[in-house]
């Protein structure tokens, strides 16, 4: 069991009870208890989180039934399932049950020499918190009704001189590889959970696109939702009803107009919400027939595995300091970028800081740099709106001079071109 150390409460087996049979019996009841003093890792846990955490044998109608007849004492008082614990106290729990008929354990599957193995070359960062991995594409990062083989399923050969396995803190397409972070401990889990749902978590990837964006280094801002139709399996642009989502894009390096290699940053975390975007754009990802369909693949010696790469993780380690991990290219990504004639060395682009002084501050200066942009146009738009001598309202030009007025402008291949906005960050020399 991990995360606490089981002291006996009283008695020894030199010391016969006393009294009555039915005082003899409650005495030998109370030489059976179990005491376990609560670690920093179940700090402000509740009590049947913390039995589900160390004794996942004992079912929640049990601890229920131990709380309701008093059996149950933290610190020497009565506590309820729902109530939650301190790093410290001490967790009386009453003596072990006899287990009953036909009820079998769960069994842990033993894994092979050759998984301990592939498991252990998948480390790339290892310390008293934290465990980083280099997922390879091809492996799930949990299984399903049809996934039996996946990194979940491995992680006993991860324990290391830990007392229990790490725990997978998020989660990579199966077919998207790169830097996956494990927790040691309940405590670790917990607090790198919290930096995940907060978004103070840095995530890069590297992809090979189709094409190349006309802006550079922009921001595509595209609600997600779950497809209709699909078995929520794939997701798709849904701007009435989806859940926001927002990706910054970096342009690394072109392959002339046939391909470009991009950095990716996604500002929230929606399922498939990389691979969406750059489709939705016209630009999908390279070997992602599932959202690019035909049209996702490059002739030649090009892999058609999907090229998308967890290439850096920063988050906030429990220690105080910045942890900070990248995950080297799988050997088709690789020859990719070989093959096209790309420069592995500019993969790395510096990483833009958070900006100083908050979110009202960073929003007032989104604000002052388009009502600065505005102004600009406005001239040229009042010098287009004179018509027989008489300027139109507001400097606009007359439905006359604009033919095209109110018909689509946006290129075939770039359905949401207008959803795609200059990033306002300086670009790196």
């Amino acid at each position: 069991m991990s995360g606490f150390d089981p002291t006996a409460e009283s008695g020894s087996d030199e010391e016969s009870p006393q009294g009555s049979p039915k005082e003899q019996m409650q005495a030998l009841k109370t030489l059976d208890v179990r005491q376990f003093t609560v670690s920093p890792d179940d700090d402000d846990i509740r009590v049947d989180r913390w039995f589900k955490r160390h004794m996942e044998d004992v079912p929640f109608n049990i601890v229920s039934r131990w709380a309701r007849t008093g059996q149950l004492r933290l610190d020497g008082k009565r506590v309820s399932p729902g109530d939650r614990i301190q790093a410290g106290q001490v967790m009386r729990v009453p003596p072990q049950e006899i287990e009953r008929p036909g009820r079998v354990a769960k069994a842990k599957s033993d894994l092979s020499q050759d998984q301990i193995d592939f498991a252990r070359e998948l480390v790339i960062h290892k310390d008293k918190a934290a465990i980083v991995v280099n997922k390879p594409p091809g492996l799930a990062t949990q299984g399903g009704s049809k996934t039996t083989t996946h990194l979940d399923g491995l992680l006993d050969a991860l324990t290391y001189d830990a007392k229990s396995r790490p725990k997978l803190v998020h989660r990579l397409d199966k077919d998207t590889s790169g830097v996956i972070l494990l927790a040691r401990s309940p405590g670790a889990a917990a607090f790198f959970s919290k930096r995940f749902s907060g978004r103070d978590v840095r995530k890069v990837y590297w992809a090979l696109v189709m094409g190349v964006p006309e802006i550079a280094d922009g921001v595509i801002d595209l609600p997600l939702s779950k497809q209709p139709g699909s078995g929520g399996e794939k997701m798709h642009v849904d701007e009435e009803n989806g859940q926001s989502a927002k990706s910054r894009y970096r342009i690394i390096e072109r392959a002339g107009n046939r391909a470009c290699w991009v950095e990716l940053q996604p500002h929230t975390g929606r399922t498939h919400q990389l691979r969406v975007h750059m489709a939705a754009i016209g630009h999908p990802i390279v070997g992602d027939g599932k959202y690019g369909g035909k049209d996702a693949f490059l002739t030649g010696t090009i892999s058609r595995k999907m090229h998308l790469h967890a290439r850096r993780l920063r988050i906030e380690h429990p220690d105080g300091h910045n942890l900070d991990v990248t995950a080297d290219l799988p050997t088709h990504f690789a020859e990719s970028i070989d093959n096209l004639g790309l420069d592995l060395i500019l993969g790395d682009l510096p990483l833009d800081e958070k900006k100083p002084g908050g979110k009202m501050v960073r929003k007032q200066q989104a604000k002052a740099h388009a009502k600065m942009i505005r102004k600009d146009k406005r001239g040229e738009r009042r010098g287009r709106g004179e018509t027989d001598g008489k300027p139109t309202k507001a400097g606009k030009p007359t439905k006359r001079e604009r033919p095209n007025a109110g018909k689509a402008t946006h290129k075939k291949n770039m359905p949401h071109k207008a959803k795609v906005k200059q990033a306002l960050h300086k670009k790196p020399k």
